[in-house]
């Protein structure tokens, strides 16, 4: 292999939080470092009943500036009005995406087809179940989507092919992967029936190692508040490492370690800075998993009535551990169908059947409409069901799985009293301000209690929710803990992005390069 100067280009996640689009090349050839939604864009102009068009393809995004001016996007998503012949067409050999999160992968299906994914097993697997069980998106169908078209009637408007199948992408490992997840791969939940008149074809599914590439990457696991997160190594006449989302709190810290280990040396460090002004708890204490644990198990001891759970829908090790409470406190885990599905995706890389001694709550609804649920969570569940009346009868035997968007289910089971605990991410934008409030009616009108946070006046007289940082773990590293990566591995030059504080690296490191989206850095 031909050793090449490498080149930088930010054309999203430079001074914001998510949105990660970084594109390496040579000159000759490149690629993209995630190539995620950025939801602080989006949300100048969406919100949940206002979103772009998947009949416009890539029309609307475009115009809003929501994703970049380039050729690199898929033709059947190019309307006469939204041409991009005029723009940049980029090399693009690959994307190395880190993890599963939408602001690292969301854009990633409006990419032309033949682009592949390199990834973990575990990001492959996360990111086929959440695409079957959920709506299906242009930009967000990354592992196999249908071809649109234009109308017979208007040249502007894309239908759905409605014959020929779903088309896979291409997904290049960093380990190989087992029969069990090719087949579930190459599946498509609701294809094997009589009515079905389009199949999946799945994409190639190889390792890193069988796909070339005009660098020499490698991928190392790290500790991420959702499974199978990486970062990544790519060599050329310099050798720049890309930590994705990482941390040093979590149960799995020694992957961030041995990544860091690895990485040392590299000349070029692209990390995220999160949460590098964050001061943490004002008592001080750091919190971990394990303390996230221990706090959410003490306040379900204490707890005669129903416990609900509320973290992240992608947080597997946040249910794993609510899992091991229940089983200390004599009480059993009850999660949603959707969420046994993504155990299952799980399990097909890992082997591990986490769904053991875990209940599936029944909801009232048509479960034949949901393929997914017919045809592999009610087999796999088998008599693990529980019906609402279930729960109200002995509400003190069950730790019950749910968000804010399953508050509805609430009004089935009509608990008396009981306990909340939410243990996610704190609100970051009015929006959420806005759900937290409808959530404390909610727990209101049953007389729940709270657990994690509260609602209170500020400064302004507006009622805002106040946090109980002791319930959540951030999946993302402190100041102290990135300043240590940064230190560890040494690099001669720091690239932060997925970050709002760029200027706490200038302020604490030298040879600090604070990118402008869009712009080219020779390195």
């Amino acid at each position: 292999m031909v050793v090449l100067p490498l080149r930088i280009t930010v054309y999203d996640g430079a001074g914001c939080i998510g949105g990660n689009k970084i594109y390496l090349d040579t000159g000759e050839d490149g690629v993209f470092l995630d190539f995620g939604k950025n939801f602080g864009k989006y949300a100048r102009f969406y919100e949940e009943f206002l979103k772009n068009r998947s009949t416009r393809g890539i029309h609307d995004l475009l115009t809003l500036g929501l994703i970049p001016e380039l050729d690199i996007y898929r033709p059947d998503l190019v309307t006469p009005d939204a041409p991009v012949s005029g723009f940049p067409r980029l090399p693009v050999s690959a994307v190395l995406l880190s993890h599963a999160h939408l602001d690292h992968c969301g854009n990633i299906g409006l990419l032309r087809r033949e682009i592949p994914v390199f990834s973990t097993p575990t990001t492959a697997a996360i990111l086929k179940g959440y695409q079957d069980t959920g709506a299906s998106t242009t930009e967000g169908d990354v592992v196999y989507g249908s071809d649109r078209k234009p109308s017979d009637t208007d040249p502007l408007y894309l239908e759905s092919e409605t014959l020929g199948c779903y088309l896979g992408r291409e997904f290049c490992l960093t380990a190989p992967p087992s029969e069990k997840f090719l087949e579930f791969l190459a599946w498509k939940p609701g294809q094997d029936s009589k009515r079905a008149r389009k199949k999946l074809v799945p994409g190639p599914c190889c390792t890193m190692e069988n796909h070339p590439l005009p660098f020499r990457v490698s991928a190392c696991e790290v500790d991420h508040s959702l499974y199978g997160a990486c970062g990544f190594l790519i060599g050329g006449e310099k050798t720049v490492a890309y930590t994705g989302d990482f941390r040093l709190h979590g149960r799995n810290e020694a992957k961030t370690r041995e990544f860091v280990s690895r990485a040392k040396g590299a000349e070029i460090l692209i990390t995220e800075g999160t949460r590098v002004r964050d001061a943490g708890p004002e008592d001080g204490s750091r919190v971990t998993e394990d303390s996230v644990c221990e706090t959410c198990r003490g306040a379900v001891e204490e707890s005669p009535g129903l416990v609900i759970a509320d973290f992240s829908a992608r947080n597997f090790e946040r249910l794993e551990a609510f899992r091991e409470i229940a089983a200390a406190t004599g009480r059993e885990l009850v999660v949603t169908a959707r969420d046994l599905y993504m155990l299952y995706a799980l399990f097909t890389v890992d082997g591990v059947e986490r769904w053991k001694g875990v209940r599936v709550y029944d909801e009232i609804t048509d479960h034949a409409r949901r393929k997914w649920e017919a045809e592999l969570v009610q087999p796999l569940a088998g008599g693990s069901y529980v019906r609402h009346d279930a729960i109200r009868a002995d509400p003190g035997r069950f730790i019950l799985c749910f968000s804010f968007f399953d508050m509805n289910h609430l009004l089935d089971i009509r608990p008396a009293g009981g306990r909340y605990l939410y243990s996610s991410c704190e609100p970051f934008n009015e929006e959420m301000e806005i759900d937290f409030r409808r959530l404390w009616e909610w727990l209101q009108f049953f007389g729940i209690e709270p657990c994690g946070f509260s609602m209170e006046k500020n400064e302004a007289g507006d009622v805002v929710p106040a946090m109980d940082r002791h319930y959540h773990a951030s999946g993302h590293a402190s100041g102290a803990d990135v300043a240590w990566a940064i230190d560890e591995i040494d690099p001669d030059v720091i690239i932060p992005v997925h970050t709002e504080n760029a200027g706490w690296f200038e302020e604490n490191f030298d040879g600090v390069l604070v990118p402008e989206e869009g712009v080219r850095y020779d390195l």
